[in-house]
């Protein structure tokens, strides 16, 4: 068996998962009569304070719902420069809400208050209007780095005071979330509208959701008909949502620690270098000439370790729950052996 590590969608739903899926009530989610998308769409918004949550069928479907709802076209959407909004969903926020980008480049993914207060452009007919401002925690590109909550408390203020949105991709909230201790509804608090993976760290098939407040998530589900989002009998895919916020949350810190662990083993090796800090679930490191990202991937392929390579010198591992203790002792074997 190959040991996954390219990334924490390759997660298969545990057996309590799919009997939770094989025996949830559905209904036709459109005429908003799926009992199952109901209660997840209603634990979601509980659990983070906010007023509504949507189910769609993806994180960037989530993300680009609520761009298209917090800009007209024309407007400009702040976020840093490896964010994925900008760099992995497809140019979806030119091409979904007609608005253009400003990106800052942050520390390891993320960007801070002063960075914002630079970019902003002034009331100047020549200028896009600047009218949101897209956090991602944890950063993905940034190795998993969480953001100091006390930054995003201050961009908060800014924004409020200057007739900005603020939108929260957190796709990896919840490895924030146990990494730093927090608590859903200090976010729920803060974000405008927060997006949440539920097919990755919580190890769901498909699935993620929308938060904001009743007025936001009544708009969203008009777009997210428009965007082809409109589902009928998905409450067989949000029985996995519900058993995984029951569930799957705790056993993140797990994944963390075999992070650590395999990234302190690559430490150990000359041929690899600039390993950004680990954190969370993700490790993205450098490899030192002649070495090639592609040809470690390689490599690794052979010994059955299946990793990415995000650039000609760059290599990410993501753990999951899908990874077993025996599966890190075996990679940080083979990696001593490189």
């Amino acid at each position: 068996m190959s040991i996954d590590l390219r990334s924490d969608t390759v997660t298969l739903p545990t057996q309590q998962m799919l009997e939770a899926m094989m025996n949830a009530p559905v209904g036709d989610d459109v005429f908003g009569e799926d009992p199952s998308i109901n209660l997840l769409e209603k634990m979601a918004a509980e659990l983070f304070g906010m007023e509504a949550a949507l189910y769609c069928p993806s994180g960037t479907m989530s993300n680009q719902i609520a761009i298209r709802c917090h800009t007209i076209p024309g407007d400009e959407v702040i976020c840093e420069q490896n964010a994925h909004v900008y760099i992995y969903e497809g140019g979806g926020i030119a091409s979904n809400s007609g608005a253009q980008v400003r990106v800052i480049a942050g520390n390891h993914g993320r960007i801070n208050l002063d960075q914002v207060k630079a970019t902003i452009n002034p009331d100047d007919v020549h200028k896009a209007h600047s009218s949101l401002v897209c956090l991602e925690n944890t950063s993905n590109r940034g190795g998993g780095s969480c953001y100091d909550f006390e930054e995003i408390l201050k961009i908060r203020e800014f924004c409020s005071g200057h007739h900005l949105r603020l939108h929260l991709d957190g796709a990896r909230l919840f490895n924030a979330l146990v990494a730093k201790k927090e608590t859903p509804v200090q976010y729920g608090e803060v974000f405008d509208s927060i997006s949440v993976c539920l097919n990755k760290g919580l190890g769901c098939p498909i699935g993620s959701i929308l938060l904001g407040t009743t007025e936001f998530t009544r708009k969203a589900r008009r777009v997210r008909k428009v965007f082809g989002g409109g589902m009928r009998q998905a409450g067989f895919m949000a029985a996995a949502g519900i058993y995984a916020l029951h569930h799957h949350i705790p056993r993140l810190s797990e994944d963390h620690l075999n992070a650590k662990r395999i990234a302190d083993a690559l430490a150990e090796k000359t041929f690899v270098r600039n390993i950004k800090p680990v954190e969370t679930n993700i490790i993205i490191f450098e490899v030192a000439p002649p070495q090639t990202a592609r040809g470690l991937t390689d490599e690794l392929r052979k010994h059955d370790i299946l990793a990415i390579p995000i650039s000609t010198v760059q290599v990410r591992f993501v753990t999951h729950l899908g990874i077993t203790e025996d599966m890190v002792e075996k990679t940080i074997g083979i990696i001593r052996q490189l």
